[in-house]
């Protein structure tokens, strides 16, 4: 570090942000997110109706109607999907999906570290095929191509790690028995998405959903459900309980999980649905998170000491924002003084390694208060200048 850097490090990090500056609310995270303080309220106002009782009684099986009849709603699935979620998140997800999914090889687009993992997760499961591996840099977007040679195609909706979004299409050739497997853990909620491109579009409810981890959620097309119930009934290979599909889907279809959930999730996540279909839906949603986006985008090209890491506007996540410091600045300088005044969380992802701010606009974030944190930044920046 140069002693210019350095210097003026130490002047961002000592520097006081004026309170009338700071955003009403400073998370700003790629998850877990912002929890609404309407959600923290109805959590309290559920009390001892389902906090401490049992998950196979009518009050906590509510909670669970609640998100699967929402979810239902949200994305206007056609007939014949089904919304299935059990213990774990979307690790666990890759898991079920190695072994209830994918038949015999699958195709992964991979473009940064969430991505990659799933890959891996095929790569290792013994009872598979090596997959077919399509890479491109972090920041940049791979597209898939279509292959007799695989019989599902997996990609996610938004890489949370580098902020780069891909379009959720079934590839151009594709067979009806190619599953398209779509991991939408940090978008599913706030992009407008046609589900019947998709065969499993899985998530976790701490990104958008404004809740906590724990829980995976997919929707699933009949033509999933019954390569599940087809890959069980075959006992080929060994599908322990807690990652079996059909196990999941038996539970969902009687509104529980396989385990015991941690039952304040399944409250925070209800009442963030409900809220999102009270606000106008996913198309509200969808134009709320452009809207933010697009406010960090173009402060960015304000500023020459930042460059948006994703160069094509077109692979941009609406969701998740990543911007680039000048080598000059300690980015490192910059979060930490935004952390002592409590906007928080809009570190760089960590193994990406990069001098960089990665902010988050899931629904739940304001365009006040994206506003807000641009002035912050300006302020931080031209103080120190």
């Amino acid at each position: 570090m140069t002693d210019a850097r350095t210097a003026r490090a130490d002047a961002i990090r000592a520097l006081q942000i004026p309170a009338e500056l700071l955003p009403r609310d400073g998370r700003f995270g790629s998850g877990p997110s912002r929890v609404r303080d309407e959600q923290l309220q109805a959590l309290t106002s559920a009390g001892r109706s389902v906090l401490g009782t049992s998950h196979r009684q009518a009050p906590v099986k509510q909670q669970v109607r609640r998100i699967r009849e929402g979810l239902q709603a949200l994305f206007d699935l056609p007939e014949g999907y089904e919304v299935v979620l059990s213990n774990g998140g979307s690790t666990a997800f890759w898991d079920v999906a190695a072994l209830g999914l994918i038949k015999q090889r699958s195709q992964h687009l991979v473009c940064g570290e969430f991505s990659a993992k799933f890959a891996a997760e095929a790569t290792a499961a013994p009872h598979l095929a090596d997959p077919m591996v399509l890479r491109s840099e972090p920041g940049t977007r791979p597209a898939p191509e279509a292959s007799t040679e695989v019989d599902s195609f997996a990609w996610p909706h938004n890489e949370t790690s580098t902020g780069v979004m891909l379009p959720v299409q079934r590839p151009a050739g594709a067979r009806d028995d190619q599953l398209v497997l779509v991991d939408a853990t940090s978008v599913a909620g706030a992009a407008k998405v046609d589900i019947t491109q998709t065969d499993a579009y899985y998530f976790a409810p701490q990104k958008a959903f404004a809740s906590d981890g724990g829980l995976w959620i997919a929707i699933l097309s009949p033509a999933a459900l019954e390569r599940a119930e087809r890959l069980d009934a075959a006992q080929d290979r060994w599908i322990p309980e807690f990652l079996s599909l059909t196990a999941a889907i038996t539970n969902s279809r009687k509104d529980q999980t396989l385990n015991t959930p941690a039952v304040a999730t399944l409250v925070l996540m209800a009442e963030q649905i409900q809220w999102i279909l009270d606000q106008g839906g996913l198309a509200w949603a969808d134009e709320r998170t452009r809207t933010t986006s697009s406010l960090l985008q173009e402060w960015a090209g304000r500023r020459e000491e930042i460059t948006p890491f994703v160069a094509d506007p077109a692979a941009r996540s609406q969701v998740v924002t990543t911007l680039d410091v000048d080598a000059q600045i300690d980015a490192t300088a910059i979060t930490a003084v935004l952390r002592a005044h409590g906007v928080v969380d809009v570190e760089p992802y960590r193994k990406l390694g990069r001098n960089q701010l990665r902010i988050a606009t899931f629904p739940a974030v304001p365009e006040e208060d994206v506003r807000a944190l641009i002035a912050v930044l300006d302020h931080v920046l031209d103080a120190t200048a």
